[in-house]
């Protein structure tokens, strides 16, 4: 990690509870004053240890009901044009994330939708003609247990 310190890991809690601290709020609570925690909060972000800071949504009061994770196998050519496929995928909005797998699929899709109606509409309009793919399984979220974008920084 980041030669960070004490100091530097209280900053960065906080900002993952509330990105919208003003650096006198942030530098109070950590026990140093303005300057330095401004200077502290610069460099975190000139390191790219702080990458953006953004409104988090919650995606049902904003229609996105479904949630749904997709298994992505491609086909042999497919994976001679991973850079097109990464390219159609992040033409996408409803992919949220999208991981690089080992193992028995390739790529582990996260994916957002109004409803089952929509995602299914999504997949034959749009997922199903990214060329290469050989095979798409859809796991269905029911509820959400826990979610964070926080990371541990002790």
């Amino acid at each position: 990690m980041h030669n960070l310190d004490v100091i530097d890991r209280k900053i960065l809690r906080l900002l993952q509870e509330d990105a919208s601290l003003s650096t006198a709020e942030v530098a109070e609570r950590v026990g140093i004053s303005q300057s330095p925690c401004w200077r502290r909060m610069q460099r975190l972000k000139d390191d790219g240890v702080i990458r953006a800071q953004v409104a988090l949504l919650d995606r049902k009061k904003i229609g996105l009901n479904a949630q749904i994770f997709a298994q992505i196998k491609l086909n042999a050519h497919g994976r001679q044009h991973l850079e097109e496929f990464s390219d159609a995928i992040q033409g996408f909005p409803e992919v949220l994330e999208c991981f690089v797998l080992m193992g028995q699929v390739d790529f582990l899709l996260r994916i957002v939708a109004a409803d089952i109606d929509a995602y299914e509409r999504f997949f034959f309009e749009k997922l199903s003609r990214v060329p290469g793919i050989q095979e798409v399984n859809s796991v269905v979220t029911l509820s959400q247990i826990k979610a964070t974008t926080a990371l541990p920084v002790d």
